[in-house]
C-alpha cells in the first residue's frame, strides 16, 4: 500500500469515528454489531480494529458507545487520566503494527477526576503516579477544559516522540490525533494537531 492510500485509510477511520459519535449524541442504545456471528468471525479470523483509542478508565467514558462501535472495531487502551507511560505505548505500537489500525486517537474528557486531582495539587500513593504525569502536562492551568486538552496533547506528544510510533507514522501512514469528550453533550471535539490554544477545539 502506498503512502497516499495509507493516509486515506487513516482519514476514513477518523470519518467513521466521528460519524459514529454524531449518531451517539442522540442515540438511546448502541446498534453496533455485537452478534454471535461477529464474535465467532473475529475469533477465527483475528481482530482488525479500524482505530486505536487511548482514553480514561472513567466509567462514563466508553469508546465503543461514544463511537457506536461493535466487536472488533476498536483497540481500546484505558488508563486513569489517559496518560501514556511505557505500557500504554506498547499497547499502541502492538495494535498499529500487528492488528493493522492506522488511526490513534487520544481521548480525554471533561470532569476528569485525574485532571481535577492534578489541578488541586496531586495525589499521594500509587494514584500520584498518574496525577504527577497530568500535573507536568497542565502546568498552572486551572480551567477544566483547557487542562484536559493540554493533558491530551501531552499524551499525543509522548506517542509521537517514540521511535517506533514515528516509524509507523512515517512508514505506514498511522495518524496520531487528540480529542476531548464532553460529558454534558456526548460530543467528541478534535484538537487541531499543531494548535497551541487549548480552548478552541474543532467539533465533530
Amino acid at each position: 500500500m502506498d503512502k497516499k492510500a495509507e493516509r486515506g485509510e487513516s482519514l476514513r477511520a477518523l470519518d467513521r469515528l466521528m460519524e459514529g459519535n454524531r449518531r451517539y449524541v442522540d442515540a438511546v442504545r448502541n446498534d453496533a454489531d455485537i452478534s454471535r456471528l461477529v464474535r465467532k468471525r473475529t475469533m477465527v479470523d483475528g481482530q482488525r480494529p479500524f482505530a486505536i483509542v487511548v482514553t480514561c478508565s472513567d466509567s462514563r467514558v466508553v469508546p465503543e458507545h461514544i463511537f457506536m462501535a461493535g466487536v472488533g472495531d476498536l483497540f481500546t487502551v484505558r488508563v486513569a487520566g489517559n496518560v501514556v507511560a511505557d505500557t500504554q505505548l506498547a499497547s499502541v505500537v502492538y495494535a498499529a503494527s500487528h492488528a493493522g489500525a492506522r488511526l490513534v486517537l487520544v481521548l480525554g474528557h471533561t470532569c476528569c477526576g485525574a485532571v481535577g486531582a492534578a489541578i488541586a495539587g496531586g495525589a499521594e500513593g500509587c494514584v500520584g503516579a498518574v496525577t504527577d504525569l497530568v500535573r507536568s502536562a497542565i502546568g498552572d492551568e486551572r480551567d477544566d477544559y483547557a487542562a484536559c486538552a493540554l493533558n491530551v496533547r501531552a499524551s499525543v506528544d509522548r506517542l509521537l516522540r517514540d521511535a517506533e510510533v514515528r516509524a509507523l507514522v512515517e512508514g505506514a501512514g498511522v495518524e496520531v490525533l487528540g480529542g476531548v469528550y464532553r460529558l454534558d453533550s456526548g460530543r467528541v471535539e478534535l484538537l487541531a494537531p499543531a494548535a497551541r490554544e487549548a480552548r478552541r477545539p474543532r467539533e465533530g
